[in-house]
């Protein structure tokens, strides 16, 4: 285990870690998976805050 790993940070060329999401698609809620998209081309945008009441 390297020590990005060992301290939780995924380095620029490492697989991002799987996970699960609620998703807006097509007029509706769904849960997603990373490994759902796996071999295809992804964008990920996080934006702390965004539509909260913070």
């Amino acid at each position: 285990m390297s020590c990005a790993e060992e301290s939780g940070r995924i380095m620029v060329g490492q697989e991002a870690p799987d996970f699960e999401a609620d998703a807006f698609v097509k007029g509706g809620f769904k849960k997603i998976k990373l490994s759902d998209y796996r071999g295809k081309w992804v964008v990920l945008c996080f934006y702390p805050g965004d539509f909260t009441f913070v």
